[in-house]
């Protein structure tokens, strides 16, 4: 089948109708067919059509002065490769269930696609999400690494609901200020450990990590002493801060964690600030990172996050901190 290609758009006549009633490529003209780059770079590698004076590598070369056109073709040809009909658009791609088509069928997936090194930018992909859901397709990250492999992620935005076992009421506590922490001494089993808050000294001993001094400070329930003297909570936030640029999201991800009755710990030997327990599991159940909404991480570290809570058999979040509350994104990898 015999295609032009006029230096900016590659177009099938009448006969190229077929290319979209049978398999959805292209979109529908008052004389044929015009197809986007990708589908006819596709369609030449298939031998399914043909444009005079061009090959696939000359075509190829043509179409890759486009930024990020390479990548984008990798990803096409995946899916296609797949069994999906894919479109251009609205992200990168919309993507229909196998078997369906444009005018047959409803579009699953909405793709957007990305290298290795390129940010996440929390900001905007939670626009693309809660885009995606308005129109009731999945949104999919493609991401092609430098030796053009493909992994694929669902993103997801997460309302946590309550955890199933509701934590012990607390009774007040002194503290005592030690260096940027605190120690209660209590006698175990007490109530703040069986919540799920601090970590033994000795058995007279409880240390509270900053966190925790601050979410129970702001519950009433620890008063922090510095010899005499009572410390605030907000003096003891300027204290902390000195030397984690990241409380401030820290402190407002676990508030917020807690406010579900889930038990957030440490998740430094995971690379996260929280391992997370949401009810009668042993393990936890989700591993949390704290981030503000305006923030951007590489994908290759989003990448190394998941496949370490893949290894773990606990789901990713990254708890994105906004002056309206907390949106937490769930990224998975998935096979299409």
């Amino acid at each position: 089948m015999k295609a032009i290609f006029d230096g900016t758009a590659v177009r099938v006549g009448k006969d190229g109708r077929v290319l979209y009633e049978q398999s959805g490529y292209g979109r529908l003209e008052k004389d044929g067919v015009k197809l986007a780059p990708q589908e006819a770079l596709y369609l030449i590698h298939r031998q399914k059509i043909t444009i005079d004076g061009y090959t696939f590598d000359t075509l190829f070369s043509e179409f890759a002065s486009e930024r990020n056109f390479l990548r984008s073709f990798l990803v096409y040809r995946d899916l296609r490769e797949r069994g999906y009909v894919v479109q251009t658009g609205p992200h990168d791609f919309r993507v229909f269930r196998r078997g369906e088509k444009p005018g047959t069928g409803e579009s699953l997936y909405l793709v957007r696609v990305l290298s290795e090194r390129d940010p996440i930018r929390f900001t905007k992909l939670i626009e693309e999400v809660v885009s995606s859901r308005n129109m009731r397709k999945q949104y999919v990250l493609a991401v092609v690494d430098d030796e053009e492999e493909l992994t694929y992620y669902e993103i997801k935005l997460q309302v946590l609901s309550d955890a199933s076992i509701p934590l012990t009421p607390l009774t007040k506590h002194k503290a005592v200020l030690i260096g940027k922490s605190a120690m209660v001494k209590i006698a175990p089993p007490s109530d703040l450990e069986v919540s799920g808050f601090g970590k033994r000294l000795d058995d007279e001993r409880l240390m509270l990590s900053s966190v925790e001094l601050l979410y129970l400070m702001r519950k009433g329930i620890v008063e922090l002493l510095k010899g005499n003297v009572q410390v605030s909570t907000q003096e003891f936030f300027e204290l902390v801060r000195e030397n984690d640029s990241e409380l401030a999201e820290k402190d407002k991800v676990y508030t917020e964690l807690r406010s579900h009755d889930y038990t957030p710990r440490t998740g430094y030997k995971f690379g996260h600030h929280f391992r997370v327990y949401c009810g009668k599991n042993v393990h936890s159940d989700l591993l949390v990172h704290a981030v503000e909404l305006d923030a951007a991480l590489p994908m290759s570290a989003i990448s190394r996050s998941v496949r370490m809570a893949h290894s773990v058999k606990k789901k990713m979040l990254f708890g994105a901190v906004h002056t309206n509350g907390i949106q937490f994104v769930e990224f998975a990898r998935i096979k299409l």
